[in-house]
């Protein structure tokens, strides 16, 4: 019996190209940019090569693509997901913020790390196009986070000389972090503390003691 995984089902007319950035997204984070080959993401997608070139001229295009796919989907997985929503105040909206990240890390590290995140780690230095498109989805999300965060000192203050965007630029970096450190550790306890630590963080910004 042969043990070779069942081929995956063809996408629909017109949905090759979502297919497609949604196996970039998948098998990048689980085993890298430069590892990940035209064909494995055609058969991750269900898709022939002459599908991918019909969408992408390139490898790289898919990856910039992607990027931005990326930047939307944090936008509506988090900034735009109900629990946020539905909390009117500016500060525990940020913390509540922290805490829906925190509950992410769950299962497998390609689960739960970021794309953009293991994306430049690898090509920053060898492909410009790609490290604009993950500068650029990090700045987004940053930007995005630091409405939340102005709104925060707008009503409560904070300790001085933190502006919004630089202290969103930390939690972003906090998390990447703590990516980077549950796949060295093979399991994600670790990253959870360092969540924790910066949760903490915030709260005495803004002179509130943590709560246990």
């Amino acid at each position: 019996m042969s043990s070779r995984p069942p081929s995956p089902p063809k996408p629909r007319r017109g949905d090759s190209r979502a297919a497609l950035i949604e196996a970039a997204h998948l098998l990048v984070r689980r085993q890298g940019w430069s590892a990940t080959s035209v064909d494995q993401l055609c058969a991750a997608a269900g898709v022939t090569k002459g599908a991918f070139f019909h969408h992408f001229s390139s490898k790289e295009e898919l990856g910039i693509e992607s990027a931005a796919q990326w930047t939307e989907r944090a936008r509506g997985h988090i900034f735009e997901a109900p629990v946020l929503l539905a909390i009117a105040d500016p500060l525990e909206r940020v913390i509540a913020h922290i805490d829906l990240r925190l509950a992410m890390l769950e299962g497998p590290a390609e689960d739960y790390s970021c794309f953009v995140g293991t994306l430049v780690q690898e090509a920053f230095a060898t492909s410009d196009p790609l490290r604009a498109a993950s500068n650029a989805s990090f700045s987004a999300y940053a930007e995005r986070l630091a409405l939340d965060i102005q709104e925060a000192i707008d009503r409560y203050g904070i300790a001085s000389g933190i502006a919004a965007l630089s202290l969103a630029y930390h939690v972003q970096a906090s998390l990447q972090g703590a990516f980077v450190l549950a796949k060295a550790k093979g399991e994600p306890s670790y990253a959870r503390d360092t969540i924790a630590h910066l949760k903490h963080y915030v709260l005495v910004l803004f002179s509130k003691e943590p709560t246990p």
